[in-house]
């Protein structure tokens, strides 16, 4: 068996026990996780260092599971690992002149493409779905009423429905100490309509400012207020900056859900989910992420919050296949689609 199949069989593997943990009893579970620790010690302890890296980078990116690679590799050797499957920091921040949205009347009034859209994305270890809107002034960001270490997040519907919106995807990360975080205490920078809501130092900043151009890079709440952005959150890495995609290394941040956001050099909004932890549906690395957002001409992207995390929403209804065992989490911040604007 060729390591790429035993990379494959291990995590589809380990999506099964995941995805249907809830509903197994104490001794499947059990007998679950004693196949998936011996799996993983071979795994791990095999021939492949590339299996092994993988193994190591897609459990350092969970919130609840991070204790895993330690039980078989040392301190040191994980951040070895981590360092050769990685992503190039980039300092570079879009150049807002190489967006040309047209006015906002000629985006209504042309029928040639669809205001909204929705695509099935689907490769040998992943399924996922890409959003794409039109007219970039739809996306807003939405936020609980109070943010901070002793507020609650909301869930995506609530979010989507407090903001008056039709669709919506998780944004920013958050506290999620063991993975059981309540969503209320964003990492990073939030601003919402100008805004400075909250300020957890410089960080990858990602949102729109007040001409509706997607703005990423690495910058301080000062500097993105005075880039004049509107609505944004924090997470990463970069994707692509201006037309530059990021230089990732090895296995990136390994196979896991996504949510991502990019913008083409028209204005129009590319929101996408990756599944994973799943059977049917493994995850996606950085680099899938990367192709699919510049296979549909994102000059600018960037990473959103994934895992348990990922979640899509439209009219009404979850649309993607959440990792979450609890159903759609509470989160600080999500990317909001408002109803298609008609021309007067």
């Amino acid at each position: 068996m060729s390591a790429k199949a035993v990379v494959f069989k291990i995590f589809r593997i380990f999506g099964i026990v995941i995805g249907h943990i809830s509903a197994l009893l104490g001794v499947i579970i059990l007998a679950a996780v004693i196949l998936l620790v011996g799996e993983a010690y071979i795994f791990c302890k095999g021939p492949s260092s590339s299996a092994s890296d993988l193994f190591v980078v897609t459990m350092m990116e969970t919130s609840a599971l991070k204790f895993v690679p330690a039980m078989f590799f040392s301190e040191s050797e994980i951040d070895e690992i981590r360092e050769r499957n990685s992503t190039k920091e980039t300092f570079e921040i879009t150049d807002e002149s190489l967006i040309e949205i047209p006015k906002q009347e000629e985006i209504v009034k042309d029928e040639s493409k669809p205001s909204l859209e929705i695509i099935d994305i689907e490769s040998s270890t992943y399924k996922g779905k890409l959003m794409i809107v039109r007219d970039p002034s739809r996306i807003v960001l939405g936020t609980p009423d109070v943010l901070g270490s002793n507020s609650e997040g909301i869930d995506i519907s609530e979010m989507v429905k407090k903001e008056g919106g039709i669709a919506g995807i998780n944004a920013g990360g958050f506290v999620d100490v063991g993975g059981v975080g309540n969503g209320g205490q964003p990492l990073g920078i939030v601003i919402k309509n100008g805004e400075l809501l909250y300020d957890g130092g410089a960080s990858v900043v990602i949102g729109f400012d007040f001409d509706n151009k997607l703005i990423v890079g690495y910058m301080t709440a000062e500097e993105a207020v005075e880039k004049n952005i509107r609505d944004a959150c924090s997470f990463g890495p970069v994707f692509i900056v201006n037309g530059k995609r990021a230089d990732v290394s090895g296995w990136g941040g390994g196979l896991n859900p996504r949510t991502c956001i990019g913008q083409t050099s028209d204005g129009t909004v590319l929101l996408l989910t990756i599944d994973g932890r799943q059977a049917t549906s493994i995850g996606a690395t950085y680099e899938d992420c990367i192709n699919i957002l510049e296979e549909y001409g994102a000059v600018n992207a960037a990473n959103l919050d994934g895992g348990s995390s990922t979640v899509m929403y439209y009219e009404g209804e979850v649309i993607n296949v959440s990792a979450s065992v609890y159903g759609p989490r509470k989160l600080p911040t999500a990317f909001v689609v408002l109803p298609e604007k008609t021309a007067d």
